[in-house]
């Protein structure tokens, strides 16, 4: 199975590994990132910033951590954002019931059900302990925040669970102080934090993650003025709908079918389409889930997921709502603030287009669909611009004065490349080496470089190599690794 192999190499190379492994009451949920992770994830959202951010004229901004009870409250988490579990009576483990009844009746649960309803529904269809069979004890509603209490007084905050409050809360500042107009998108990347009851598959489900989120305000009644849409109207989606048919049409014939809620909700999607084609995703597994009415959230009137086909099932990486101005209206109503804005002649509360991206499952979701065993060697085919690594650099043997001109060379291109020096072992094991860890390209220095001045350059996905001369190898280094 792609994921085991996938994950050992991640473990084996240091991309990704559990936080405190070295102490064994380490809680499972917190994975650390190292060098090459660090990297990759880097440079994920750099590109995230040139191909939505930027091209697309948003602001972003960076929010605190940390936010009082009132925003909590007035978002909805404290009373809603909880997952209903149970113990088992037996062996006392927690096991979280919507899930676990929907796994054994293949229907989707509604959300907000009471703690009696869920336990009719246990009662009805015999559901026990999916760890060893016992009797389920009474559930109850566990709220994932983690709670802080902050200065001596002990007052209540919290670790946020999304990025987006920061965004809606300062959103009158920002729309003042950078002299916006409607629509305008805010985007933030940054950490969240959920106390997930038992998080598994690494990565993809944890505590402490990261995301990438783009809030668009806007003013419902000028969507036909939104002249953007034009730009990718043509733009192919492929949506599976609520009753379980898929379909493959453009962006504008699914505005004109009421699928999309309006032309700027189709924008943006056909923008995050474009975006993950750019990161090596494979479009041709990957697709946007229309949300059936029980498995939206309450604030949420139509809404989409984007998932990527993966070996453990399909993935998905973002959560694309249409919040109307739920958000505004109620951060002004527990403010006590008016939050409205001018749009032309209209005072407006805006509504909300939202693309919440998980960064850690959409990093897990590229390496996946990059990876590849072949009979001789296994490969990370990252994309050049994507890779933590950007080139390996090499001596042919450790003698001969080769390790002082690649050393000397490494030198020369660290300062402007990511790049990463190893005279340990055969030539051949080092490409091997490079290749499993994304290397796109390896500088070989022999004994011709003494003599004339050029380097082999090899590249990973052909395994092909060419001679360049020093003198031109970071002008041809900063070619193959530009955007494409």
């Amino acid at each position: 199975m792609e994921y085991e192999s996938v994950m050992k190499l991640l473990l084996e190379r240091g991309f990704f590994f559990p936080s405190s492994e070295i102490y064994s009451d380490a809680p499972a949920g917190f994975w650390e990132a190292g060098p090459l992770g660090l990297g990759l994830r880097n440079r994920f959202v750099d590109l995230w910033r040139r191909e939505l951010i930027r091209r697309d004229g948003m602001i972003e901004m960076e929010g605190s951590q940390i936010m009082p009870a009132s925003v909590f409250r007035a978002s909805g988490h404290l009373e809603s954002f909880a997952d209903p579990i149970a113990t088992c009576k037996q062996c006392k483990s927690a096991t979280r019931i919507d899930k676990l009844l929907e796994k054994h009746t293949r229907e989707i649960i509604p959300e907000g059900l009471r703690e009696s309803e869920y336990q009719d529904l246990i009662d009805r269809h015999n559901v026990k302990c999916p760890s060893c069979g016992g009797q389920l004890d009474t559930i109850r509603l566990f709220n994932m925040m983690f709670r802080l209490g902050i200065g001596a007084g002990n007052d209540d905050a919290y670790l946020r669970p999304e990025t987006c409050q920061s965004i809606f809360v300062d959103f009158l500042r920002l729309f003042k102080v950078m002299r916006c107009k409607l629509p305008i998108a805010i985007a933030q990347h940054g950490k969240s934090f959920r106390n997930e009851i038992s998080p598994r598959q690494s990565i993809i489900r944890l505590r402490e993650f990261y995301q990438a989120e783009i809030e668009i305000f806007f003013n419902p009644e000028n969507d036909t003025k939104f002249e953007k849409f034009d730009a990718e109207k043509d733009t192919v989606l492929r949506i599976k709908k609520a009753d379980g048919t898929e379909v493959v049409q453009r962006c504008a014939d699914f505005v004109d079918a009421n699928i999309l809620p309006n032309r700027l909700a189709g924008y943006y999607l056909a923008l995050l389409q474009k975006f993950y084609g750019t990161t090596g995703v494979d479009l041709n597994r990957a697709r946007f889930r229309e949300l059936g009415k029980m498995e939206r959230a309450f604030y949420s009137s139509s809404g989409f997921d984007f998932e990527v086909e993966t070996s453990i099932g399909w993935l998905e990486l973002v959560a694309c709502n249409y919040r109307g101005d739920y958000d505004l209206s109620r951060h002004s109503a527990v403010s006590k603030r008016d939050i409205s804005v001018m749009d032309g002649l209209d005072k407006v509360t805006p509504h909300v287009f939202e693309l919440s991206m998980g960064v850690d499952r959409s990093l897990y979701a590229i390496l996946e669909h990059n990876f590849r065993e072949e009979e001789q060697r296994v490969v990370l085919g990252l994309k050049p611009f994507l890779a933590p690594i950007q080139a390996g650099v090499f001596p042919l043997i450790t003698r001969d004065g080769l390790p002082e001109q690649a050393q000397s060379v490494y030198r020369q291109l660290c300062v402007d490349f990511s790049c990463f020096y190893d005279a340990s072992g055969s030539i051949g094991r080092r490409y091997r080496r490079g290749d499993e860890a994304g290397f796109p390209f390896a500088i070989t220095v022999d004994h011709q470089t003494l003599s004339d001045g050029t380097v082999t350059i090899r590249y990973r996905d052909s395994m092909e190599q060419s001679r360049v001369p020093l003198t031109e190898l970071s002008d041809k280094l900063r070619v193959l690794l530009a955007y494409s």
